[in-house]
């Protein structure tokens, strides 16, 4: 805000430049103006009380220059003020209190109030209630409340109904009013323009900011569909072969009951043991009806850690250096268990050879309750995969959370790091 210190008025009113002192006070409330209505945009929970500080601030500020006879040069012959010349400022200043009711009637009232004071002898070159509601005016404007050029015919004819008024009452062209009043309600105008068109462009950003979140939360929840249904595939197979296995060790044992009890009670032991293992997995994960399935019909053998060599063998035949070593005694993992396993490390090799410098480092730790699978491998700097999209990754961590496990990715000192743990039972233990 540009106020007036003291020092500064003392310096003016020794070199008796009191017209500098106007343009300096004049100025001073134009910039508490600027600054009352940037409040309403700041505390919306407080419209009211600032519409009416807004609505005072200018009736002070038009009342002082009435009373220093305007910005410009003091002109002989101005009325002096009066009771009346009280009520017409405050009929040009006090409505902004409900501008937000109907701005453009607002606007019209206050100009019109000050062209009545003009065309009374009242000396005002700066017309600050209708440069206020001009600007309001302009910067509440909606979309679908599109400025018209009946607007335009009532700011234009009130401005010359303005200046016409100030010429008859004072004899003389009103050079000031349109030099002051003319580029304030230019200026007002220009700003609630830019005003309304950052708002609209605020509000579109928010809008498609918005539309963006919940496009990336629709493909974070197809992803984790897409990837429930390719689990319930991987467990619809796993079942299948487990009936299977079942069917066919219950077959042997009712043949072979009466020739050797002894294998008989085996075979029944074995078939208990893969009954208890399916039942678990289908509880722990939730099945659904399998849709498509292979082009030939063919249901292909549970994939697990027992075919890790061979995935690793292809990646090193196509030029990815692989590393391996694990520790512990080995496990034996459920059927989810070790597909879960094998997808990760799958995934993870896919994306060390998609996005990496050509090397990756397995770790396979085999623990008391879980097994613990570390993937790291070097990035380039002109591939960064992010850590948390991506559908590989979302489909990874769907595949150990369902599982009771954990899985993290993260990139760091320029490597990238998948680390997973994986009950062996399938389950949270």
């Amino acid at each position: 805000m540009n106020l007036i210190v003291p020092n500064e008025w003392m310096s003016l009113t020794r070199r008796g430049d009191f017209q500098g002192c106007r343009r300096r006070y004049a100025s001073a409330l134009v910039s508490s103006t600027v600054t009352s209505l940037r409040l309403i945009a700041a505390r919306p929970g407080s419209r009211s009380l600032v519409d009416v500080a807004l609505a005072v601030a200018a009736l002070a500020g038009t009342l002082s220059l009435l009373r220093h006879g305007g910005i410009g040069p003091l002109r002989p012959g101005s009325a002096e003020l009066d009771a009346l010349g009280v009520a017409l400022v405050a009929c040009s200043t006090l409505p902004l209190v409900a501008w937000r009711r109907s701005p453009l009637g607002v606007f019209t009232l206050t100009a019109a109030a000050s062209v009545l004071l003009a065309g009374l002898g009242y000396g005002i070159d700066l017309l600050l209630g209708p440069t206020a509601a001009l600007y309001l005016a302009a910067a509440s404007r909606r979309r679908e409340n599109p400025w018209t050029w009946r607007g335009t015919v009532v700011m234009v004819g009130l401005l010359l109904a303005y200046l016409g008024a100030t010429a008859a009452a004072q004899g003389a062209f009103p050079g000031s009013e349109l030099l002051h009043t003319g580029t304030a309600w230019s200026a007002a105008w220009f700003a609630g323009e830019r005003t309304r068109l950052r708002r609209e462009q605020m509000a579109d950003l928010r809008a498609r900011a918005s539309r963006t979140e919940r496009d990336a939360e629709r493909e974070r929840l197809l992803a984790a569909a897409e990837e429930r249904a390719r689990i319930a595939r991987d467990l619809h197979d796993s079942a299948g072969h487990a009936i299977n296995v079942i069917a066919v060790r219950a077959g042997a044992a009712r043949l072979r009951h009466h020739q050797d009890p002894d294998r008989s009670l085996l075979a029944l032991a074995e078939i208990e043991e893969v009954a208890r293992q399916t039942a678990e997995e289908i509880d722990h994960i939730v099945g659904t009806i399998r849709e498509g399935g292979s082009s030939n019909g063919i249901v292909e053998a549970p994939i697990g850690i027992a075919s890790l060599d061979s995935l690793i063998a292809r990646h090193r035949e196509a030029g990815l250096q692989v590393t391996l070593n694990a520790s512990g005694m080995s496990r034996r993992l459920g059927t989810a268990a070790d597909q879960a396993a094998y997808r990760i490390l799958q995934e993870s090799l896919t994306n060390a050879a998609r996005h990496g410098a050509g090397s990756v480092a397995i770790e396979l730790t085999f623990g008391d309750e879980a097994l613990e699978i570390g993937v790291t491998n070097p990035i380039a700097a002109r591939r960064l995969p992010t850590s948390t999209g991506g559908h590989g990754l979302i489909g990874m961590r769907e595949r150990a959370t369902m599982l009771g496990g954990t899985l993290q990715a993260e990139r760091a000192d320029g490597s990238f790091r998948v680390r997973a743990r994986i009950p062996y039972g399938g389950h949270a233990a």
